[in-house]
């Protein structure tokens, strides 16, 4: 697994996206997550 450089984070009406990006600014980490989790 690779290290996670860059944090994103999509903050939607009812949905959390997370994001992660490695050093050559691939995506390491996609997460989606509902608000009442």
């Amino acid at each position: 697994m690779s290290e996670i450089i860059t944090v994103g984070l999509d903050l939607a009406k009812n949905v959390f996206q997370v994001h992660g990006a490695d050093g050559s600014g691939q995506a390491a980490l996609r997460k989606k997550l509902r608000r009442d989790q």
